[in-house]
């Protein structure tokens, strides 16, 4: 599964596998926790991160969201992903 970004620790993750066959989502990373996120509207849809890593998730997600859904077309057609900014 490709890495998109990285940030405080956080890994942000999607699948070119899933794509195409479910709701445009991302996955995240911290520690042992794991969770998916859909794009619209953005939430935690399965999973579990500590509170503050989810926060951090959903703001990031927030702010970058045109260039998730970019990317999440971008895994239908199997194209590379790009990378997105972390939070400053």
């Amino acid at each position: 599964m490709p890495t998109i970004c990285r940030f405080y620790g956080i890994v942000i993750l999607m699948n070119f596998l899933e794509s195409g066959r479910r709701f445009p989502h991302f996955h995240a990373r911290y520690g042992k926790f794991r969770a998916s996120f859909s794009l619209d509207p953005l939430a935690c849809v399965a999973g579990k991160l500590p509170p503050r890593a989810e926060r951090l998730v959903l703001e990031w997600a927030d702010m970058h969201n045109a260039e998730l859904l970019e990317n999440y077309e971008r895994a239908t057609r199997a194209a590379s992903l790009a990378p997105i900014a972390p939070l400053p």
